[in-house]
């Protein structure tokens, strides 16, 4: 049986006359990596500050490993390390430098930190930039650097509050490689982001927040169930596929554009039947795309707006 890791109970969270969190409640499982959805200002970093134990909330209980977050609760930030959206790095140190300065926060023995900040440089593959000063480095670097900062004291649970923000394609990837290993070496994370491929591609499990509230909760899969079409289906315009135009319209709804045809299944089952029937017709299968739902559409058909505006 799983144990849960991170209990939410009922949080209510407001900012004068504004309901950042509305009663929210959420449990995340030991060893999970588990993504919180939203666009800006949804409630995802308000939600974090109080699973730190930055913020108390108005009503409501956390408990983290089976202790309760307040914020007089020291001892429960030992077992969390917290990646803030904003780098909290010394410019004017090195990487090294700024890596014994947290490490020193947390009194962890001289000789297990030097061999942690090591082992972490290593990992994110800043270990021969460890001398040069953190202002030499280009935003995907410090964010790497953030990361590790907050791994000094090997906390079981891994907060990441859109910590992408900023960085190239490259160093996004090799965050994401960097928190996939961690995940599988036991670290429950949770992951803030406002970007549903992220998501999609980090997470086991997902909840949509929107305006203080989770609207959604579940495995992507059980998500994107709740869409009115499974698939979408592109066909590309050529002779032979307008030739079987009404061949195609048995199987769902058609709609023609210039260059192709998207097909809107009834019915998922109807897929391999489709599949079958363009064999039968000799159209081939790259002539043709099949699409999965977003996490994106989801988001429009449950809230009626896209995931950014």
């Amino acid at each position: 049986m799983v144990m849960s890791m991170i209990n939410i109970q009922q949080i209510t969270k407001k900012y004068a006359t504004i309901v950042a969190l509305d009663a929210v409640t959420l449990e995340v499982r030991q060893q999970e990596f588990f993504g919180l959805l939203g666009p800006n200002g949804a409630g995802k970093t308000t939600l974090m500050n109080l699973l730190v134990g930055y913020l108390n909330p108005n009503s409501g209980t956390i408990t983290i490993d089976g202790d309760k977050v307040t914020q007089d609760s020291l001892e429960i930030r030992k077992k969390i390390g917290f990646v803030p959206q904003s780098l909290a790095l010394y410019d004017e140190l090195t990487a090294q430098e700024n890596l014994e300065v947290f490490g020193q926060m947390f009194d962890i023995p001289r000789k297990l930190l030097k061999k942690r900040i090591e082992d972490q440089l290593h990992a994110v593959e800043l270990y021969d930039r460890r001398k040069d000063k953190v202002k030499t480095f280009s935003g995907g670097m410090k964010r790497r650097l953030n990361i590790i900062a907050s791994l000094l004291h090997d906390p079981k649970v891994l907060l990441c509050d859109e910590p992408t923000v900023g960085v190239d394609p490259q160093s996004r990837n090799a965050i994401f490689e960097f928190l996939t290993s961690l995940n599988k070496q036991g670290k429950t994370i949770i992951y803030t982001t406002h970007y549903m491929e992220e998501a999609e591609r980090l997470c086991s499990r997902i909840g949509i927040i929107d305006h203080g509230k989770i609207i959604a909760l579940g495995s992507t899969d059980t998500l994107l169930e709740q869409l009115a079409y499974e698939e979408t289906i592109t066909i590309h315009k050529n002779p032979m596929t307008v030739k079987n135009q009404k061949g195609f319209e048995k199987f769902g709804e058609l709609l023609e554009e210039d260059d192709y045809f998207e097909l809107k299944p009834t019915d998922r089952f109807l897929l391999s039947k489709f599949f079958a029937d363009l064999e039968k017709q000799g159209i081939q299968y790259s002539w043709v795309e099949l699409h999965r739902p977003t996490l994106e559409a989801l988001f429009l058909q449950l809230t009626g707006r896209r995931l950014r505006d």
